[in-house]
């Protein structure tokens, strides 16, 4: 089944012992790979990189463990191995660029 990523905002989230767990405020998707990696289930709104690591911890599920995707989200309930994502870290500047060029002498 084709599910668009905007349908997935909103969804109520259960575990595989029907556990609720939240509900899904926003999608992570890793561009490079063009796959979805985490829901978060509350904004993530924070002052520094110590309380961004821990809210992503805590208030987001890795994709890797959603079982099925219908009316409801179901994840499994035991733990799969984090390869410890990495939060990614802002691109960096581009080099400038050089308006200077060499003329023929």
């Amino acid at each position: 089944m084709v599910m668009r990523i905007s349908q997935l905002m909103g969804m109520d989230v259960y575990t595989d012992n029907a556990q609720y767990i939240g509900r899904v405020y926003d999608v992570i998707i890793d561009l490079q790979k063009g796959e979805v990696t985490r829901l978060t289930l509350e904004p993530i709104k924070v002052a520094s990189k110590e309380e961004a690591r821990r809210v992503f911890k805590e208030k987001t599920v890795l994709y890797k463990s959603v079982k099925a995707v219908e009316k409801i989200i179901i994840v499994s309930n035991a733990p799969i191995p984090d390869e410890e994502e990495p939060i990614p870290a802002a691109p960096s500047k581009p080099m400038p660029y050089s308006y200077r060029y060499k003329r023929g002498v």
